[in-house]
């Protein structure tokens, strides 16, 4: 009996539900625990990073950049310095990267460098710590900003993030359909 009642369990709906929520959280945490995407999200310690990408554990960025309040880096180097606002495409290995936005860092609120899968679900389920976003409003912005696009294709000598902004919008749909589970 018992193990009729497991199997119920297991093929109920709400079961293949949460089982595609979980299996939608684990691809949205391999992307946004990717360097591409966590070395930007540093948070109130302004230094963006250059983790992982061939750069080794804990490589802050070079040339002494702090993004400071502004999250552009006004009061050391700002970022325009080296990050190109343009339509270029990034054809050359580790060139300028260009995107059709000016470049910051993201706001302080949506730090997540080094956050376990449970510490960023509990994040990005929160409006107040990730930046008032609901799941439609959170998967809308994945495919519309310059700074996600660039991050799952940052051009040529890059490694992007897994995927891309499409198929990470479509997993959040998917994720907050289940009820956001997570691990």
């Amino acid at each position: 009996m018992r193990a009729l009642f497991a199997l119920l369990i297991a093929t109920s709906p709400l079961a293949a539900e949460e089982s595609e929520g979980l299996a939608a959280w684990d691809r949205i945490y391999d992307v946004a625990s990717h360097p591409r995407c966590t070395n930007c999200h540093v948070g109130a310690q302004e230094a963006p990073m250059w983790e992982g990408l061939g750069y080794g554990a804990g490589a802050i960025h070079g040339m002494n950049i702090r993004a400071d309040e502004t999250r552009i880096g006004a009061e050391s180097v700002p970022c325009r310095t080296c990050h190109v606002t343009s339509g270029r495409a990034n054809t050359v290995a580790h060139a300028a990267p260009h995107i059709l936005e000016a470049w910051r860092l993201p706001p302080v609120e949506l730090a997540w460098l080094g956050a376990s899968s449970a510490e960023l679900c509990a994040q990005l389920r929160d409006p107040e710590r990730n930046d008032g976003h609901d799941i439609e409003s959170m998967a809308d912005h994945v495919r519309s900003s310059p700074f996600v696009a660039w991050g799952f294709a940052p051009g040529a000598g890059r490694e992007g993030a897994p995927g891309g902004p499409e198929t990470f919008a479509q997993d959040l749909l998917v994720w907050g359909e289940a009820g956001t589970p997570c691990r």
